[in-house]
């Protein structure tokens, strides 16, 4: 099975162009020139963007639900994230998205996202609230992902919005999350970069802490002094079966990040692994 565990459809309310974003369009200028040049000629972007997952062999897509009303006043709704999930007939999997900021409105909002809409988890872009992984107002949330058997994704890396804290994304702060919340499962993406081998750290001392491949091209892995070269060491041994891979489109085109995975020094059965298995597993789709 194949999986992207993280995507945006080419829709306007996915939110794509949102303005505390648009420093994100500098840093990945390239790839995301390329990702256009990918359907370049094409009238219908999302027709497009779905024959890429055709040709890719791609099973299933997550997409996410954003609320940052409090903070930038923007919202994905939890309502359209599920409509275009059921009007693609199964291939595509919604995580809801809630704004901490709102307390118990909050929790309820992802109580019906998951028992009404059929969301399979929560995304939390904490740096986009303004506030830590490890805050304490996380914490409902936190329990009633548990209570509703549902993974959690939180951001867990730089970040390029200069209008949100860089330390807000520290992948050690997920470590106090775990020692309170053992039984949550996290997918921790982006891979922890600048600080790759604390999130590795939190992730060997956490096995319901996987680690999200993602916005970032899987050939700089491997690039000498990238910083992110013991994700391919571990990855490829102890933590083998914690991490999942995302494309982040349009940050990157679809079929070459797969490409991209399947070029990486990795044992055969640990590449099947990364591009699908796990996040088969963690989603209850094995």
């Amino acid at each position: 099975m194949i999986i992207d565990f993280s995507s945006r459809p080419p829709l306007a309310d996915f939110g794509v162009r949102a303005g505390h974003l648009s420093n994100y369009r500098r840093v990945y200028r390239s790839s995301e020139a390329a990702a256009v040049e990918a359907s370049a000629g094409e009238e219908d972007k999302l027709a497009a963007y779905l024959a890429a997952y055709d040709a890719a062999g791609v099973d299933h897509v997550v997409v996410r639900a954003k609320d940052t009303e409090t903070t930038f006043g923007l919202k994905t709704s939890n309502e359209f994230v599920a409509g275009f999930c059921r009007e693609q007939g199964g291939r595509f999997i919604g995580f809801a998205g809630v704004d901490p900021h709102k307390g118990m409105a909050a929790i309820r909002e992802l109580e019906h996202a998951v028992k009404e809409l059929g969301l399979r988890g929560l995304n939390l872009q904490c740096f986009e609230h303004k506030i830590a992984i490890n805050d304490k107002k996380l914490y409902p949330l936190y329990a009633k992902c548990i209570e509703l058997d549902i993974p959690v994704t939180v951001h867990s890396s730089i970040n390029f919005s200069t209008e949100c804290l860089m330390e807000h994304g520290r992948p050690i702060l997920l470590d106090e999350v775990m020692v309170h919340f053992p039984e949550l499962r996290v997918i921790a993406a982006p891979p922890g970069w600048p600080w790759v081998q604390e999130l590795i750290g939190v992730a060997w001392r956490h096995r319901n802490v996987f680690i999200g491949v993602s916005a970032v091209r899987p050939k700089y892995l491997e690039a000498e002094d990238s910083g992110y070269e013991p994700l391919v060491k571990y990855g490829n041994s102890i933590l083998q079966d914690q991490i999942v891979f995302g494309t982040s489109h349009p940050l990157q085109p679809i079929g070459r990040g797969f490409d991209e995975v399947r070029a990486l020094p990795l044992k055969p059965e640990v590449t099947a692994k990364w591009i699908g298995g796990n996040a088969a597993r963690l989603l209850g789709l094995d």
